[in-house]
C-alpha cells in the first residue's frame, strides 16, 4: 500500500481547490475529511504502470452512512482521481468505485471459529478436503480433478472455467497436512482417488457435508469457498487479489464479497463501541 504517496496526492489536490480552484474553506474541510477517511483504510499501488485505488475497504467504512452523505464521499474520491488524471498524468483506475448489489441468494460465509472447530476433529482426508477448498477457494470440480504433478515447491496449479490456469501459493501449514496425507494414504496420480480414479465431485460434497453435520452445521463446499474470499477481504486483502486467486474473469464478479461483510462488520462495531447501544445492532436479514 502506497499510503504516503496517496496522502501527498490529497495535499497536493486540496491545495489546488483552495488556491487554484478558489473552492471555499468548508468545501476544501469536507473534501479533506472524506480523502483521509477514504486513505486510512483503502490501498494504493501500481499495476503494471497503471495506478489502482482500490477503496473496497472505504465502501465496508460508510456503508451505513445516508446515501446522500456516502454519494458525497465517492463524489470526492473521483475529483481526486480526475486531479490525479488530468493535472499529474497518472495513469489510474478506481476498484469500487460503483454501487454494489449482491445476489440474495449468496450463501452466508461460515464463521471462521466453526470451520476451526470442524478441523480439530476431522480425520487426516477430512480436513486436507476443508483445508483445500477453504484455504485455497477452490471449486469443488477444480479440487476433484487435481492432479498430484500439479502440486510442486510450495505452488499448487489449478484448471478452471474455460480450462483457464492460475497458480495458487500454499501456506506451510497445508504443505505440511499434505505431506502427511500423501504418506498416509499414497495416492497414485490424484489428490483425493477411489481405485486409481479420481473421486467425483459428488463423492467430496458428501464427505464434507457429512463432516459439518456432525457438527451441526450445514455446509457446502461452494459455501467455503465464498467463505475464503469473505473472509480476505474483510482481513484487508485487495479484491484484485482475491479475485486472481478465485481465477474470475473480472473483478466485478468477485465485488459480491464485499456486501457479504457489511453487515457483519457493522454488527462487530455496534457491540464493540462504548457509545454502542446494542438494542440498535442491524440484523443479518
Amino acid at each position: 500500500m502506497k499510503s504516503e504517496e496517496l496522502a501527498d496526492y490529497i495535499e497536493d489536490f486540496l491545495d489546488y481547490l483552495l488556491n487554484v480552484r478558489g473552492y471555499s474553506d468548508a468545501t476544501v474541510e469536507t473534501y479533506e475529511i472524506a480523502l483521509r477517511q477514504m486513505a486510512e483504510v483503502s490501498h494504493f499501488y501500481e499495476d503494471d504502470g497503471v495506478w489502482v485505488l482500490d477503496i473496497t475497504p472505504f465502501r465496508f467504512k460508510i456503508v451505513k452512512n445516508s446515501k446522500k452523505t456516502i454519494v458525497k464521499k465517492l463524489s470526492a474520491v473521483r475529483s481526486l482521481a480526475k486531479y490525479l488524471e488530468d493535472q499529474r498524468h497518472l495513469k489510474l483506475k478506481i476498484i469500487s468505485d460503483e454501487s454494489i448489489k449482491a445476489p440474495q441468494s449468496l450463501p452466508k460465509p461460515i464463521e471462521e471459529k466453526y470451520i476451526e472447530e470442524v478441523l480439530q476433529r476431522a480425520t487426516i482426508e477430512e480436513k486436507l478436503l476443508v483445508s483445500m477448498l477453504y484455504g485455497l477457494g477452490l471449486r469443488i470440480s477444480e479440487l476433484s480433478g487435481l492432479r498430484l504433478e500439479d502440486i510442486r515447491a510450495g505452488w499448487v496449479e489449478i484448471r478452471g472455467k474455460g480450462n483457464k490456469v492460475r497458480q495458487l501459493p500454499l501456506l506451510d501449514s497445508l504443505q505440511t497436512l499434505l505431506r502427511a496425507y500423501l504418506a498416509n494414504k499414497k495416492p497414485k496420480k490424484y489428490l483425493f482417488e477411489k481405485g486409481n480414479v479420481p473421486m467425483n465431485s459428488a463423492q467430496l460434497r458428501y464427505k464434507l457435508t457429512k463432516l459439518f453435520k456432525e457438527s451441526g452445521l450445514k455446509a457446502t463446499p461452494h459455501q467455503l469457498r465464498h467463505s475464503f474470499a469473505t473472509h480476505l477481504l474483510n482481513h484487508g486483502a485487495r479484491i484484485a487479489d482475491v479475485s486472481e486467486l478465485l481465477g474470475h474473469k473480472t473483478m466485478a464478479t468477485t465485488q459480491v464479497y464485499t456486501k457479504l461483510g457489511s453487515v457483519k462488520k457493522m454488527q462487530e462495531y455496534m457491540r464493540a463501541h462504548p457509545l454502542a447501544d446494542v438494542k440498535h445492532q442491524p440484523s443479518e436479514e
